[in-house]
């Protein structure tokens, strides 16, 4: 999958073409954009989130030298099909769509309900996934993942009442630096103009928290077996899946690294993007 010589190279997510693909019976949107050829590096996204939920300055180094693929998850966006009521089968999903691009190498990148399902990937396929960036999340059984649901709507009702993003609440803190760098962020995920995604739908919505409750609530899976470099980043007061649990998947796979932003939450790698992106795009570059 190479780019012809008189194609040109886009590498600001903002200016990404909206593509599809069918697969299993649904369609998968999805947007691409850097040089293509070799290992493409895949978004996996956040709970509620459509492709216009990421941080293009996150998003953008990275594609500087890499091809990268987001996309929306099933009964998403503008994907097709039912939202799964597990994160294994979001996990299956996620195979299906990469298998549909012709891919069967990958480096991954993601972030919250995003690296979870990565998670669940890799125990099901070892070998897809040559490196691997886990931001914001926990593994599978970790403590506390099950109360995300109340932390959640909690933080969705003081949005509401002070007509704010619930991002704003969710990923960042509530002090001065937190507030301006939440405002920053918000800000940013507005960059594109052009074929937005529709938001997720309550009851999508709703499925994904349960799905994430159930995941919290199993038998963790043995990340031992995990062979691939992983780098773990995390701010180091998260209260939608607790910075501890950044530091549970850094002693559970071997050679890993980690890295924990300090005052700062959830979005501590969107809040301190200066420093993480470029450290993010050499992680898989190597």
């Amino acid at each position: 999958m190479s780019a012809t010589s008189n194609e040109p190279v886009i590498t600001a997510y903002a200016q990404a073409p909206a593509r599809s693909v069918n697969a299993g019976g649904v369609t998968y949107a999805y947007r691409e954009l850097g040089p293509k050829g070799g290992i493409p590096v895949v978004f996996f996204v956040h709970l509620a989130a459509t492709l216009d939920n990421w941080d293009p300055r996150i998003v953008d180094p990275i594609a500087r030298n890499r091809h990268v693929i987001a996309f929306d998850q099933r009964g998403v966006g503008a994907s097709t099909g039912r939202v799964p009521d597990t994160i294994e089968e979001a996990a299956d999903h996620a195979y299906e769509f990469i298998s549909a691009l012709g891919h069967d190498r990958i480096d991954v990148f993601s972030f919250s309900m995003g690296g979870m399902i990565a998670q669940d990937l890799i125990v099901k396929h070892p070998d897809l996934v040559r490196r691997l960036v886990l931001t914001g999340t926990g593994p599978r059984g970790g403590k506390d993942i099950d109360k995300v649901v109340g932390v959640t709507y909690w933080d969705v009702l003081r949005a509401t009442v002070t007509r704010s993003d619930p991002k704003e609440f969710l990923f960042f803190n509530r002090d001065a630096t937190g507030k301006s760098a939440a405002k920053a962020f918000v800000k940013r995920l507005e960059e594109r103009t052009v074929d937005r995604d529709q938001p997720i739908g309550v009851k999508a919505f709703r499925t994904q928290l349960k799905a994430i409750q159930k995941y919290g609530r199993s038998a963790p899976s043995d990340l031992s077996t995990f062979t691939q470099p992983t780098l773990i980043a995390n701010g180091d007061h998260d209260r939608m899946v607790p910075s501890v649990l950044s530091e549970d998947l850094h002693r559970r796979i071997n050679g890993s690294e980690l890295i924990i932003y300090p005052n700062s939450g959830h979005g501590g790698v969107f809040q301190y993007h200066e420093r993480f992106a470029p450290t993010a795009a050499a992680f898989l570059a190597d």
